[in-house]
């Protein structure tokens, strides 16, 4: 029953040869929780967790633990998630060593929530390198991509109180009416690419890219005319939430990135496609 209402919105990181998903499970009472699952090939699940990994334990986060995306710094993985206790949605994070990861035994830190209370905040990561001595932390307030230089990864202490402003909807377009953080950004030679989900004037989810400056990542240096993702298959189109795509991972093998995502809030899929080829679209 924890996962009866649907599994998507997942998280993705590849460690040893295998990409490991930890994606949004939403119950019958549709209370979010995370589960687990990994593959070899990008394709076919290998293996599955039989009950949550990660649940609600503090009362932020009381009707459910939403939309994972998931960075490794040195050792650990912190993951980043919506903490909704039935109010407000905010951003709040734990971290796992890699250690008990990839042995399964789940020993998450404690949670913080890191957003402030009463402000709607969601669609959040990291940077997954320090930017000039700093960690960027990027989320979304409202409807526009926001980022927050941070100096540690003591989340006790270091709090989100500042949205610099990344990238906005734009009018009249696929992305007009909001737009979010898809899966934490990709180091290039040309800059950082992110991935991320726009809203239309007709509430269809779609993937776009941006390009961003290395060395400020705040700047954005190109941003896609068109969607590089869209609802097309039925799983997308039919669906608990329609016509939604919303990858929350990716994951780069040689020139392929996966990209995977929750589809009509039901179901996840995956599709891939050239790094150089969404690069070249870019600049």
């Amino acid at each position: 029953k924890w996962e009866e209402s649907g599994t998507f919105n997942q998280a993705a990181i590849e460690i040893g040869g295998k990409i490991h998903l930890l994606y949004r499970a939403a119950s019958d009472g549709y209370v979010s929780t995370i589960g687990y699952a990994s593959t070899s090939d990008g394709y076919s699940i290998d293996d599955r967790s039989p009950s949550p990994v990660y649940q609600p334990r503090d009362v932020f986060e009381s009707r459910g633990c939403e939309d994972p995306r998931v960075v490794m710094i040195g050792n650990s993985l912190y993951m980043f998630y919506t903490a909704y206790d039935g109010i407000t949605p905010r951003v709040a994070v734990t971290s796992i060593s890699k250690d008990d990861f990839l042995s399964k035994r789940w020993n998450w830190t404690k949670s913080f929530v890191i957003t402030p209370p009463f402000i709607a905040d969601k669609d959040a990561a990291i940077f997954p390198e320090k930017i000039n001595g700093k960690y960027l932390f990027i989320h979304r307030v409202d409807t526009v991509i926001c980022g927050q230089y941070i100096d540690t990864l003591d989340f006790s202490k270091e709090k989100i109180t500042e949205c610099v402003e990344i990238l906005e909807p734009r009018r009249g377009l696929w992305d007009e009416q909001k737009v979010g953080l898809s899966s934490p950004p990709i180091k290039t030679d040309k800059g950082w690419l992110m991935f991320y989900h726009g809203v239309s004037e007709h509430t269809n989810y779609r993937m776009g890219a941006v390009l961003l400056s290395k060395d400020n990542p705040t700047e954005v240096i190109a941003r896609s005319a068109m969607p590089i993702l869209e609802p097309f298959e039925e799983y997308e189109r039919v669906g608990k939430v329609p016509n939604v795509v919303f990858p929350c991972g990716t994951v780069v093998r040689g020139d392929t990135i996966f990209i995977y995502y929750g589809a009509a809030d039901s179901t996840i899929g995956v599709a891939t496609v050239s790094l150089n080829t969404v690069l070249r679209s870019l600049i």
